[in-house]
């Protein structure tokens, strides 16, 4: 598959991903009549699927990474190199700007936002570690096992975490920077994003260095 192709698919994935998730919280926001759990059923609901159909779109393309950190376990376990992992990021970033711009557009909210939603602190902190540490897992895991899982896999992991976490598991550099520039339901702000980034590179390179191991075929003596 030609390089450009999967740059493109890589990008137009993670902004359709970005258009999920800033798109579905204001929606969910608007119809929740100040039901801020209503909201957030409303958000993960939306993101979990729309992850999984978004995988199986680009997945035989670029693999369907739309995350920093999955790029960074891929090169990590060898199955890419350094130049295209890093154009796979700034894939990842532009797609993920232009898909929080997109939501905005459709929603009749300003274009250039700055969120005002500051998530500080060793709690939320531990909860990126925590959701990112899981995400990479399950992909990892289920790669190995069962990889016709591992899409709708991620998609359910991903709804889970959204419950289970602090911080309504971001567990990816790309989107936690795109949704620092919305101001609306899933928006974070920007002085929070370094904690986010830095959790969620912590608990990425944990669950590199666990689950291939834990994976790993016992050699016979």
């Amino acid at each position: 598959m030609k390089l450009r192709r999967r740059l493109l698919a890589e990008s137009m994935g993670t902004a359709m991903l970005l258009a999920i998730v800033i798109g579905s919280g204001i929606m969910g926001e608007r119809l929740a009549g100040g039901n801020q759990a209503v909201a957030l059923l409303g958000n993960t609901l939306a993101t979990g699927a729309g992850l999984i159909v978004l995988i199986h779109l680009f997945g035989p393309i670029s693999g369907a990474h739309f995350n920093p950190v999955i790029t960074l376990a891929a090169l990590l376990i060898r199955e890419t190199s350094a130049g295209i992992a890093m154009l796979y990021v700034a894939a990842q970033l532009a797609g993920a700007i232009l898909g929080a711009w997109a939501a905005h557009a459709m929603f009749a909210e300003p274009i250039l936002q700055l969120s005002g939603k500051a998530r500080d602190g060793f709690p939320q902190g531990l909860s990126e570690c925590i959701a990112t540490f899981g995400l990479i897992g399950t992909i990892l895991a289920t790669r190995r096992t069962r990889p016709e899982l591992t899409p709708t896999a991620v998609g359910l992991y991903i709804v889970s975490a959204y419950w289970f976490t602090a911080s309504t598991a971001f567990a990816n550099p790309a989107v936690t920077i795109a949704r620092s520039l919305s101001d609306t339901f899933a928006g974070i702000a920007p002085h929070s994003v370094p904690l986010f980034v830095a959790a969620q590179l912590a608990g990425a390179l944990a669950a590199i260095a666990i689950f291939p191991w834990l994976y790993e075929e016992e050699r016979v003596r």
